[in-house]
């Protein structure tokens, strides 16, 4: 079976009421008519039955889809991780179940990678519609990404973003339990185009995205790609033992040349600060080393208990033995 020139990788979770909307769309395309588009289903363990209705997505669809099921929730990167080593196609598009990117902008982001050649283009919004708070943490992480990361500065982050099949590949090298995807690929090419395209409001329910995730989000982000915390925390020590040795001059002086030094309310305090810059400093290394121990020791980055490969108005062809994941 010749190889499609596009594959669509979704990640599903809590996803039950969309997907099929999203999949029937996308088989509307231009792309799909022409028999150029697969699509890639990745059910992430949501408690929902979104693996019942990738299936039944799949088997209506009027193009090649494959299910892949997660035997547990892993997380949104892990999952478009285990998409993209199972997608066939030249250029990759990664696209979110809840329909807040219309699978029309599909195609015009699809014919964009192809006219301008870039390795990777990913998507921006003049008008996102989130919540506050979301969008909120969305510009600290694009902040957090231009300290820490390779990429061209003011480049937005989306998850909606085209790959071709060259970066799919060096992407997915990557073996570790914390993969954060757009650090990865920035470590693989710095040929990169960007698309605005429409966002619209969430179809059904409410987003799965908590502040808890979000942290994972920057924390793989800060500490798989960069010393730079370890570096704050060393300048903040430095920073620290200054100011004490400043201040050790000035009791002595007083000590010296005027009463007796008084406060020890204010030396409590001292100590307090010492002591959970300690802590923090501690708790940085802590993490790397934590991290480092859990790739050491084999932490799956996902693991797959069943692909099913579905060709329209063909049988499903399904491999029920668990796959462990890199």
């Amino acid at each position: 079976m010749a190889e499609p020139d596009l594959s669509v990788v979704i990640p599903v979770y809590n996803g039950a009421r969309t997907i099929g909307r999203v999949v029937e769309a996308l088989c509307g395309l231009p792309i799909a008519q022409a028999r150029g588009l697969e699509v890639v289903l990745v059910y992430d363990g949501s408690p929902d039955d979104s693996l019942a209705a990738c299936k039944t997505a799949a088997a209506r669809a009027s193009v090649p889809v494959t299910v892949i099921a997660h035997s547990r929730n892993f997380g949104e990167h892990q999952a478009v991780m285990t998409g993209l080593r199972h997608a066939r196609g030249a250029l990759i598009i990664n696209i979110d179940d809840d329909l807040q990117n219309p699978p029309i902008e599909v195609q015009r982001l699809y014919d964009h990678a192809r006219e301008t050649g870039a390795d990777v283009v990913y998507t921006w919004y003049e008008r996102k519609e989130h919540a506050w708070w979301r969008n909120l943490g969305s510009q600290a992480q694009n902040w957090l990404a231009d300290q820490l990361l390779d990429k061209p500065k003011g480049l937005y982050l989306s998850s909606f973003r085209c790959m071709s099949a060259f970066v799919a590949r060096e992407v997915t090298r990557y073996q570790g339990p914390y993969p954060f995807i757009d650090g990865l690929i920035m470590q693989a090419t710095q040929r990169i185009e960007r698309l605005q395209v429409a966002h619209s409001p969430r179809a059904e329910g409410e987003s799965n995205y908590t502040f808890k995730k979000l942290m994972r989000v920057v924390l793989a982000m800060a500490l798989n790609f960069s010393v730079l915390p370890l570096r704050i925390a060393t300048f903040f020590g430095l920073a620290m033992s200054t100011l004490g040795f400043l201040g050790v001059l000035v009791v002595m002086a007083e000590a010296l040349f005027g009463d007796t030094p008084q406060g020890w309310a204010s030396t409590l305090a001292v100590i307090l600060l010492l002591a959970g810059a300690q802590l923090v400093m501690l708790g940085i290394a802590g993490e790397y080393l934590g991290r480092i121990y859990l790739t050491l020791n084999g932490a799956p980055q996902g693991i797959v208990r069943e692909v099913s490969r579905i060709e329209p108005k063909d049988a499903a062809v399904s491999d029920p033995a668990p796959r462990a994941g890199p």
